[in-house]
């Protein structure tokens, strides 16, 4: 008899286990289990547009009734466009300490493309990026590959006549109360597009007191942008100096001590930076070691003077 309850038990759990959520929207889906049927995915994780259509190790789909009680509907007609019939197939989640990323492939009309969505710890969603297709008309090869951090590389590439590789790739990653910005911009297909140097945080507002470009010329110069939380500021400061022998690049977030002095610090980080602000100008001082940032011979030391924005940029 005691055997035959134990066999009765396994029996039960191994069903109740063995039972496949519902998730075609049809009836209410729990949060936990949109987030579970995500798999955790390995890093460093590449996906090609030739295998997009096998990034899913199982056969589970969710329907879009299911997949828009957790994800704006908006965001998922950027994504498939005026297409109303959609397969979504979960490819895989990424947790890192404040976010999680979920991975999830489209298929409309013989099109399926990825995309990845970003949830903080209370699965609230934050927001979403592009990242794949498998329907490009051109030559090239395209892939995402994602590192730890996680970046998001998206690239492409193809051999040219002389048997040369030509290649760009964009990197992406998810800034904390902002949204994906561009980190990466490299390529060896057009050079003057290469000479210009991409400002990641461009587009964020500008309406806070000390928001705007402060600048030397099209080389040195440092960007500030509006942060949602309070007393902080986002900042991005590009530098070439001595015949563009000696570079540096910084993008974060700097935190006010008073009306006039802000830092830039980081856990762990031996980069300090010291910012000090006085009528048009800032007065930017390394403090910390920020030599993986910047040549050797060369440091995060300058003034820089605010530019005057036009009509058109504070509409923008």
């Amino acid at each position: 008899m005691k055997k035959y309850l134990i066999l009765l038990l396994s029996i039960t759990l191994f069903s109740c286990k063995g039972k496949r959520v519902d998730l075609s929207g049809e009836v209410p889906v729990k949060v936990n289990d949109f987030i579970a049927a995500f798999p955790l995915l390995q890093l460093p994780y590449i996906a090609s547009d030739t295998n997009i259509n096998k990034l899913s190790t199982d056969s589970i789909e969710i329907g879009r009734k299911a997949f828009i009680q957790f994800v704006p509907d908006t965001a998922l007609n950027k994504i498939i466009g005026k297409n109303k019939e959609v397969t979504i197939t979960p490819v895989g989640r990424i947790e890192k300490q404040k976010e999680d990323y979920l991975l999830a492939t489209f298929n409309t009309n013989k099109k399926t493309s990825l995309a990845v969505f970003v949830f903080n710890k209370e699965h609230k969603f934050l927001a979403y990026q592009y990242l794949l297709s498998d329907k490009n008309n051109d030559e090239y090869s395209h892939f995402v590959s994602i590192n730890k951090e996680p970046t998001f590389l998206i690239n492409r590439e193809k051999l040219n006549a002389d048997k040369q590789l030509q290649f760009t790739r964009v990197g992406w990653v998810y800034v904390s109360g902002a949204n994906f910005m561009v980190v990466i911009n490299d390529g060896n297909e057009d050079t003057k597009k290469n000479e210009t140097i991409i400002n990641p945080i461009d587009t964020l507002p500008r309406k806070n007191k000390l928001s705007g470009d402060y600048v030397q010329n099209k080389k040195n110069f440092i960007s500030i942008r509006d942060s949602k939380k309070t007393n902080y500021y986002f900042f991005f400061i590009h530098f070439e100096k001595k015949e563009e022998n000696c570079t540096g690049e910084l993008k974060g977030e700097l935190k006010m001590k008073d009306a006039t002095h802000a830092i830039y610090s980081e856990g762990g980080d031996p980069c300090v930076i010291d910012f000090y602000f006085e009528g048009n100008e800032v007065v930017v001082k390394e403090k910390g070691s920020c030599g993986n940032r910047r040549g050797m011979n060369c440091f995060f030391d300058d003034t820089y003077i605010r530019k005057k924005e036009t009509k058109t940029q504070k509409k923008k």
